[in-house]
């Protein structure tokens, strides 16, 4: 989902043009971005916590030449999901699962986002 179908879900359940949903929205995601550069911080109940960390200086490899490089340290943005979304994402998963099930009794293939079920080798 883009920002603008963003705006216009919103501007549609309220009623609102879509230049004034467009600028509450964009206002929204510059007070998460100000607070994260000035708290490192933000906790949305809900909906989960954004937090800025410090990822460590690495040595890694190029992966097209095989090469080392040194990596140095960065700032990195993380996202932990809150209970409510978790549990949302997770009934995704038991749905997924349920449909695969269904596929395989049915003799059908299983549909996408489900693994193909694993052969018994003997």
């Amino acid at each position: 989902m883009t920002k603008k179908e963003i705006v216009k879900t919103i501007s549609d359940a309220c009623q609102l043009t879509q230049l004034q949903t467009k600028e509450i929205v964009q206002r929204t995601f510059d007070a998460i971005v100000e607070t994260l550069v000035e708290e490192k911080r933000i906790e949305l109940r809900n909906f989960g916590v954004f937090e800025v960390k410090k990822r460590a200086a690495r040595k890694a490899r190029n992966p097209r030449t095989g090469d080392k490089v040194y990596v140095p340290e960065k700032y990195v943005v993380t996202f932990k999901p809150g209970k409510e979304m978790e549990e949302k994402v997770r009934e995704l998963e038991r749905q997924a699962a349920e449909r695969a099930a269904a596929a395989m009794a049915g003799g059908q293939a299983p549909t996408e986002g489900t693994p193909p079920p694993m052969e018994n080798a003997s």
